[in-house]
């Protein structure tokens, strides 16, 4: 099979993939709703839904000895996902504020005076900072304790299962915080079906995602760990854009805003557990560690805005930017300084 093809292959795999996690995504839901948990807490939950296809495609990897491909997904979807994720989260909520100011305009249409036009935020509740993100910069800083010294540098079996110990903790703090009323669910057995055609959906797209990236790589002469930062990520993280799109359209600003740090917890320590258990040593120390840096790094200004921005629990346009001109730095200093590719 030529480029192009193995490309269409790649792109059914991860919107079969993504297919897949969002039929599970319901009934993740109604289990939310049944234990009552807040907004951002339901965002760690419904990731379990939403970081399965990059679950699934790091232990495909793992299965079939093509670890660095997962290595290179795991990290390069945390690093694009966070600007992606917020920039189209801004764009959604700003378009629902100018839906709602037209309305609210029409209604007073007959008042002789009009408020002054407001610079645009992107507000997101208090419980953004505290249970997704803090939690979420703790895990990197293990991941990196955990991979980079010398004496225990690479993922190892024991790895795995400190991380997969740190998702639960992480997990089990979101959902006991911030609690509310318990709602009463039902469910039908139409719905069991499709989330087990989903599960079936998910694996498949998995498998065929790292078979299309082995061979895409090979077809253009880059190392597998590349082509999962770039290829495989970056396809990856498409159908997450559109859903974050929809849940913000639909007013769920908190849940489209955060869900990408609770997306990325769980692949930090679930998409890790795999390619830790058939251990994967680290190659190339300089490409490896820079790319946790902007892991952290990403993670730490969208910290940071939440909590000291110009306005607290909230994003401003210069924000959103900045965002983006952060990942345009990693693009640059991995294009010419550490893949050398001019």
């Amino acid at each position: 099979m030529n480029l192009f093809l193995w490309f269409l292959v790649l792109l059914g795999a991860v919107i079969a993939a993504h297919w897949g996690a969002d039929k599970l995504a319901e009934p993740l839901q109604k289990l939310r709703k049944r234990w009552g948990l807040s907004e951002a807490a339901a965002a760690a939950f419904v990731a379990l839904a939403t970081a399965s296809p990059e679950v699934g495609t790091n232990v495909a990897s793992a299965v079939g000895g093509l670890q660095d491909i997962g290595l290179g997904n795991l990290l390069g979807s945390n690093i694009i996902s966070v600007p992606a994720i917020v920039t189209v989260s801004y764009i959604a909520s700003m378009a629902n504020a100018k839906d709602n100011s037209q309305v609210t305009s029409q209604s007073n249409s007959n008042n002789s005076s009009s408020d002054n036009p407001q610079t645009h935020v992107l507000r997101v509740k208090p419980e953004a900072l505290t249970v997704q993100a803090i939690p979420y910069l703790l895990i990197i800083a293990l991941a990196a304790i955990l991979t980079l010294p010398q004496p225990w540098r690479g993922l190892q079996p024991i790895d795995g299962w400190i991380m997969l110990v740190a998702y639960f903790i992480y997990l089990a703090q979101a959902v006991m915080r911030e609690r509310q009323n318990h709602q009463t669910v039902e469910w039908e057995k139409q719905e069991i079906i499709i989330a087990i055609a989903g599960i079936l959906s998910l694996c498949l797209g998995a498998y065929l995602t790292v078979k299309a990236t082995e061979n895409i790589v090979s077809l253009l002469g880059i190392s597998q760990l590349v082509g999962g930062l770039f290829i495989t990520s970056t396809m990856s993280i498409a159908p997450e854009v559109f859903a974050t799109w929809s849940v913000a359209r639909s007013g769920q600003v908190t849940a489209a805003t955060t869900n990408v740090i609770a997306d990325n917890t769980a692949t930090m320590t679930l998409a890790f557990f795999p390619l830790a258990l058939v251990s994967l040593p680290v190659k190339d120390l300089q490409l490896y560690s820079f790319n946790l840096t902007f892991v952290a790094l990403l993670g730490i200004i969208y910290a940071a805005v939440i909590h000291w921005g110009a306005q607290k629990y909230s994003f401003e346009l210069w924000e959103v930017v900045a965002l983006n001109g952060v990942y345009l730095v990693y693009l640059g200093i991995m294009v010419f300084g550490i893949l050398n590719v001019f």
